[in-house]
């Protein structure tokens, strides 16, 4: 049996190795036209490691897929999603979803890009609408809260987040930013048109 130190030591290294795999990855799909080529060989090659070791660290190319995804949301600040969620006014819950959504949609260009490449790859696409769903599954559970809170009339509660879903997903953010507004800005104004429709919701 190794010594608890080597299987730190081994640990890490295969830590190192899948993070620089996570980093090549993302860096190939910073260009739209290069997401066809991210494959398990592609990436090994330039991350200095075999097929095999992204293979048994991924299972697929969907897997590496998902991973450098969930890696950007982290960095992103996606993960504020449960402390916004554990707010006990669910329309203020709503607004702090919104600036949210808005930081992690203005993050950098890499996620630009991953719509981008979403958009010519259908693996990735359903890869990347798998995680849209997360914000959609978000704003039910609080538009159910509003209902349970009386504050918006239940039979409206379908259209609402319908509604909700179209207003905070990343085509609209950067349709507004790209009139040269900046993320801060585009939260502002998402923030206010979102609550302006609950309000039209009302019990």
């Amino acid at each position: 049996m190794a010594p608890p130190y080597s299987s730190s030591i081994r640990d890490a290294a295969a830590a190192q190795k899948k993070a620089r795999v996570v980093q090549e990855a993302t860096k190939l799909l910073r260009t739209s036209d290069r997401v066809t080529a991210v494959s398990l060989d592609v990436v090994a090659k330039a991350a200095g490691v075999t097929r095999l070791t992204v293979y048994n660290q991924f299972g697929s190319r969907r897997g590496l897929l998902e991973a450098v995804l969930d890696n950007l949301a982290s960095k992103a600040g996606f993960e504020r999603i449960r402390e916004v969620m554990a707010l006990e006014d669910p329309t203020q819950a709503l607004g702090e979803l919104i600036d949210v959504i808005c930081r992690a949609w203005g993050y950098d260009e890499s996620i630009a890009s991953i719509h981008a490449a979403a958009s010519i790859d259908p693996e990735f696409l359903e890869v990347v609408n798998q995680r849209m769903e997360r914000r959609r599954k978000a704003i039910q559970v609080l538009v159910r809260r509003m209902v349970e809170a009386g504050a918006v009339r239940k039979s409206a509660a379908p259209e609402l987040v319908d509604v909700l879903d179209a207003m905070t997903s990343y085509s609209v953010f950067e349709t507004l930013r790209a009139r040269g507004r900046s993320t801060a800005a585009v939260s502002r104004m998402m923030r206010g048109a979102c609550l302006a429709v609950v309000g039209t919701h009302t019990a």
